[in-house]
């Protein structure tokens, strides 16, 4: 069974994330959208933050950098949200 879930992650794209990460989003001019905020995500969870940013903010850009370095997690950032329809 743990075999078929690696697998299936591996054909996915799944990623296994660790560490404490701050996600926050500008606009397209680089304007910051979330400068009264500071969130952070542990892991995997940086889905979480990122997608509510996203819903709060169509069409911005997210960017999802390690806690203790400070440098951009290159998987997964920067992300563009989709605009609202």
């Amino acid at each position: 069974m743990a075999i078929a879930a690696m697998a299936l992650c591996g054909l996915s794209g799944c990623v296994t994330l660790t560490g404490t990460y701050v996600v926050s989003a500008t606009d397209a001019e680089g304007r910051d959208l979330s400068s009264n905020l500071r969130m952070t995500a542990d892991g995997s969870r940086i889905y979480t933050a990122r997608n509510a940013l996203c819903s709060a903010h169509p069409g911005a850009v997210v960017h999802i950098k390690d806690l203790q370095t400070g440098e951009e997690l290159r998987s997964e950032s920067p992300y563009t949200c989709k605009a609202a329809k």
